[in-house]
């Protein structure tokens, strides 16, 4: 299997079952086993997308697989026992999203002075989006590593909006990003952008739940199992 098809089929994976764990019942069995599933394939994902932005020398698409790899990994681990090697793994990760972070920043300003105002096809204003968010996640690790561990609901909301913003980089890459493979009667943008955004919409959806109302204290104990690495908590 190439590496190409390696990243087709994890990201066919990794979009199906983010969605069935975003609206499965959570913390049953089929939201637990959606989410392992998306974790893995959306890590597979994330590394051949960024080898094959490195081969083809499309940095975007490089650092975009990192940052999405970066947010998978430490949501997982936000929810996971944590051990004293995870701290170090932590330290790279926020390394890593510094790095993608510069990077973007530089990639945008070079868009924004060619004449097309995009950079391997990305606009400007995205790749500085992309940075931007890189950029939070890093400055929200190391403010964890100087206050301590979040517990609670800041714990759950940290895992939530990190996967679901993992989510939405590969609805957005497949659905907008490679329309072409859609029928041309398909091919509207109003109508490809509805599943490229929802999971835009459902992290906010679930930030404002999780962190300004009582469902997390209701739904507690389903948080309290290790192997719960969905990427939000019931409906």
């Amino acid at each position: 299997m190439t590496v190409l098809t390696l990243h087709i089929v994890s990201g066919l994976l990794g979009l199906i079952s983010g969605f069935i764990a975003v609206f499965s019942v959570k913390g049953m069995k089929l939201h637990r086993r959606s989410g392992v599933v998306f974790v893995y394939s959306m890590l597979i994902l994330a590394a051949t997308g960024a080898v094959l932005g490195v081969v083809k020398n499309e940095m975007s698409n490089a650092t975009s697989g990192a940052l999405t790899f970066y947010l998978v990994a430490t949501a997982l681990l936000t929810v996971r026992d944590r051990e004293r090697t995870h701290y170090w793994i932590d330290a790279v990760a926020t390394l890593v999203a510094l790095a993608v972070a510069i990077l973007n920043i530089q990639m945008g300003i070079d868009a924004l002075n060619s004449p097309s105002g995009a950079r391997n096809g990305v606009p400007a204003g995205m790749i500085f989006f992309l940075g931007s968010i890189a950029l939070i996640a890093a400055l929200g690790d190391i403010r964890i590593r100087i206050t301590g561990e979040l517990q609670g609901a800041h714990r759950i909301a940290r895992h939530l909006w990190r996967m679901c913003f993992a989510l939405f980089v590969a609805s957005g890459s497949f659905f907008l990003g490679q329309a072409q493979v859609f029928p041309k009667p398909m091919r509207i943008f109003p109508l490809l952008a509805i599943p490229a955004l929802l999971p835009l919409a459902l992290m906010i959806y679930w930030l404002a739940r999780v962190l300004f109302t009582k469902w997390y204290r209701r739904r507690a104990d389903s948080f309290r199992r290790p192997a719960s690495v969905g990427i939000v908590a019931r409906v």
